[in-house]
């Protein structure tokens, strides 16, 4: 079981231990309220660990602490996993950003938009530009999320049972048909708007690489990184010790859901991941350990290589951290204002990630450049080039909106450093 332990002396590469230790203070503060079940916490600089933090309980009833090797739902940290290996292919030349998805999914041919009606008797007309791959890589499609409640189209999806999840014995490519089956919502490039974008990009990577995604991910991604504990199940009665899965159901936080007095168990949603998933979803299916993204957030700091393997050239890694939005616009000007894993004002989207433009209209501490996204369960990480930095936060409280975690720890990291 790969260890995850601190590598370095914090004041040897610039950082206040006494500082740093805020960002404990600030989530076992939210524990010992009841308002957070446990988390881990690893912050890495210039390349070493000087930081584990870990605190609460992964499974608060039957008082089981969250550790090092505690298994995550990490939801949609699984995106920058499958944006990596959209541009994996891209390198290889098995697609392009420009071409249309229809190229290689043949039911987003001749796609339509919204244009008024309701969900029930929708109003529509033919879009006037294709779904391209880097429309998916920057959520700018025109897709949507059944759980946003913004739109009719969202109504539409959750009528075919498209909400937190798939109905059952829906595997991607079935589930993928039916989004394309439904309007955008608006003209794609025009607009940002959170949604299925990587589920679908996953689809992609399946049939350029003629593998399926857990495959690909397991064979090009997580193995050659050392990501052992990585996969889209945690383990199964049948395989209670991972095999084939992330590690085993006997390390797998519970899931929290979260409430007017705190938080409760939402076993429904999270017993998802105890068995192999029939849909994989790239945008969101991935159960993870703090060791395991750590190991990816140094591949992505180290531009496209770690411990001698290389995946991606270092100028991909650079273009996919810079803003694609048109015009250089953040989310604010851009997006639809809808929850997202990120703040909008001063955050443009790169290919795969948020991109910080501008640190002043954000309100909070952070460094032009670095990149990040996080879960739905409250997850999170980010990478500073510029600062050599990289932070991972494993929690499990859905939704992520519900405690302020993100800005709060980067006020306490950032805050750290001394050099």
């Amino acid at each position: 079981m790969p260890e995850l332990t601190v590598e370095q002396d914090p004041a040897d590469v610039g950082v206040d231990a006494a500082r740093l230790a805020r960002a404990d203070a600030v989530l076992d503060g939210y524990v010992d309220a009841g308002r957070l079940p446990g988390y881990v916490l690893v912050v890495a600089r210039r390349g070493s660990v000087v930081h584990v933090g870990a605190g609460g309980r992964r499974h608060v009833e039957e008082d089981l602490p969250a550790t090092p090797d505690t298994l995550w739902r990490i939801y949609s940290m699984t995106k920058p996993v499958t944006s990596v290996a959209a541009m994996m292919l891209y390198e290889a030349g098995g697609l392009d950003l420009n071409d249309p998805v229809s190229r290689y999914l043949p039911a987003f041919a001749d796609m339509r938009v919204f244009t008024g009606g309701t969900d029930l008797r929708p109003a529509t007309a033919p879009a006037t530009e294709p779904v391209r791959v880097w429309h998916l890589l920057t959520h700018t499609a025109g897709l949507t999320y059944g759980f946003a409640r913004m739109h009719p189209v969202d109504a539409m999806l959750r009528a075919k049972g498209y909400e937190w999840g798939a109905p059952p014995d829906t595997d991607l490519a079935a589930a993928v048909d039916t989004w394309a089956s439904l309007p955008l919502l608006f003209e794609p490039g025009t607009r940002w708007n959170y949604s299925y974008c990587t589920d679908v990009l996953g689809r992609l990577v399946e049939v350029v690489s003629g593998q399926s995604l857990d495959t690909f991910f397991a064979e090009r991604i997580l193995g050659p990184l050392g990501m052992s504990e990585t996969a889209f199940y945690a383990g199964s009665p049948e395989h209670p010790d991972g095999a084939g899965g992330a590690g085993g159901l006997d390390r797998l936080a519970r899931l929290y859901l979260a409430t007017g007095a705190g938080m409760a168990p939402g076993d429904s949603l999270g017993r998802a991941v105890h068995t192999p998933p029939t849909m994989l979803s790239g945008g969101g299916g991935l159960v993870s350990t703090a060791h395991d993204y750590h190991r990816f957030t140094q591949f992505l700091l180290r531009r496209g290589e770690l411990d001698g393997v290389r995946l991606l050239g270092p100028r991909t890694v650079d273009y996919m951290a810079r803003n694609h939005l048109p015009g250089g616009a953040d989310l604010d000007a851009f997006g639809t204002p809808v929850f997202s894993e990120s703040p909008m004002r001063g955050i443009g989207f790169g290919l795969g990630f948020a991109v910080v433009e501008d640190p002043a209209a954000q309100k909070n501490l952070s460094t032009k450049g670095e990149f990040n996204w996080g879960g739905a369960a409250s997850t999170a990480f980010w990478v500073d080039p510029a600062e050599e930095l990289t932070v991972v936060l494993m929690t499990q409280l859905l939704p992520s909106s519900t405690l302020p975690l993100r800005p709060q720890l980067r006020r306490a990291v950032y805050s750290s450093l001394v050099d």
